[in-house]
């Protein structure tokens, strides 16, 4: 059955994860019409549960940050990275960096946080509709003006809007239809994870830290302190290094455990349940960030090895430029693809810094204990990157690093398809 009723918004956002939320928080608190497509019924799990520090600030921009602080997730006030041996280095305590209150912040179970971030947007004015699953995007020439969806019981509508906005996360509709994905070769790895009940907790201040615990051949091993006596754990490595023995991935976690003593003796006093998760193509970027009437955010435009948390931090930020940048296009009653430079400058440029870090974190040759025992100076800059506070200069930094590690150029795409670039041509019925 079809829906022949045409549906009119400012704005639609396919996806309600905290990229899609965020935005569509802040759009209709300006008194848009906004509309929030969300495929899954919430709350809903999800991996990828530490905030960075400077997460505060979008929380804040849509009033969140209250909850937050009234929450049971516990607090988080440093990372901290374990060596192979099992050894401790010394926390990167977000307080020694900043007396502002963000460096206190949050380990999140994602059912509840998201469950909060939907929500949130929905009282402040957007219609929301779970259970519906965008299909495709709807085009007036080169233009998006909407979506395609399907309900639950099979029902399918259009819905029409000056500007979409995808967050669809890794199924990433805009991307995969526009050929856009572009994944980055040398950050190629997978991850398996699962959860525990009642390991072990560091004491004091460490208790709600955020572990990077070292395994051989640059495999590593998170361990992220959740409510409710859980801990999020998983591994991140080579394909051919993780599942070397075995595909089976509880077999995968029997046999990596042993291999980092601190992780070993932290589980032992829990118990595993639950399923084992596993993922891969961790690293990837779109070509282009918008095109006209369309924005790509949070993980439906680029996605990073999560092995500095910068995921969520990455989909609020992004979710709250992407507001600002599609209300500045709507009052400018300018929705083409060149509205949105800043934006795409902004995120690539928070993007690049991050990836700088996360290359040299797996080059064989660096560690943080070399670079700061050689270049102290650099240290704010290094806990800058760490906590996100992303939009700054880090040449001093990365030129020291640069000693120590092989890091990348800056990829040459992640901006808006103008008209001078072409548009991306809606796809045919019959093509794949």
């Amino acid at each position: 059955m079809s829906d022949t009723r045409t549906r009119k918004y400012d704005v639609i956002v396919t996806g309600g994860g905290p990229g899609g939320a965020t935005a569509a928080a802040l759009l209709a608190e300006s008194g848009r019409r906004v509309l929030v497509l969300e495929k899954e019924a919430f709350p809903r799990s999800h991996v990828g549960e530490s905030l960075l520090p400077y997460a505060y600030f979008p929380l804040k921009r849509i009033g969140l940050l209250e909850k937050m602080k009234g929450s049971d997730f516990p607090r988080k006030h440093s990372v901290q990275f374990v060596s192979q041996t099992g050894k401790v280095a010394a926390p990167f305590y977000f307080f020694n960096h900043t007396d502002h209150e963000l460096a206190t912040t949050w380990q999140v179970s994602r059912a509840e946080f998201d469950q909060m971030l939907l929500d949130n947007a929905r009282q402040k004015g957007a219609e929301v509709q779970q259970r519906t699953r965008v299909t495709d995007l709807l085009y007036d020439a080169h233009q998006v003006v909407g979506v395609e969806a399907v309900r639950h019981d099979r029902e399918t509508f259009q819905a029409h809007a000056l500007v979409t906005i995808d967050a669809t996360g890794r199924n990433a509709l805009s991307m995969t239809r526009n050929g856009w994905r572009k994944d980055d070769p040398m950050l190629n790895r997978v991850a398996c994870w699962t959860y525990y009940r009642g390991a072990m907790r560091d004491p004091g201040l460490d208790a709600g830290s955020t572990t990077v615990a070292y395994l051989p051949e640059k495999c590593w091993f998170w361990y992220i302190p959740l409510a409710n006596d859980v801990v999020s754990v998983g591994i991140v490595g080579e394909k051919d290094d993780l599942f070397a023995e075995t595909r089976d991935l509880g077999k995968v976690f029997a046999r990596h455990i042993p291999r980092n003593p601190w992780i070993q003796r932290h589980v032992a006093t829990g118990t595993q349940f639950g399923k084992f998760f596993g993922t891969r193509d961790f690293s990837y970027r779109s070509e282009y960030c918008a095109q006209d009437g369309l924005l790509l955010v949070g993980d439906a435009f680029a996605f990073l090895d999560p092995v500095f948390s910068s995921g969520l931090y990455f989909a609020l930020r992004g979710g709250e430029l992407a507001g600002d940048a599609v209300n500045a296009a709507l009052d400018a009653r300018d929705v083409t693809a060149a509205r949105f430079h800043d934006y795409g400058d902004r995120m690539t440029g928070a993007i690049e810094a991050m990836r700088k870090l996360v290359y040299a974190f797996y080059d064989r040759a660096f560690s943080f204990g070399k670079l700061i025992r050689k270049y102290p100076d650099v240290r704010m800059d290094l806990t800058d990157c760490l906590i996100g506070n992303l939009e700054k200069d880090f040449t001093a930094l990365f030129a020291a690093a640069s000693e120590f590690a092989d890091l990348p150029e800056p990829l040459a795409y992640g901006g808006p398809r103008t008209s001078e670039q072409g548009t991306a041509a809606p796809r045919q019925d019959n093509e794949p």
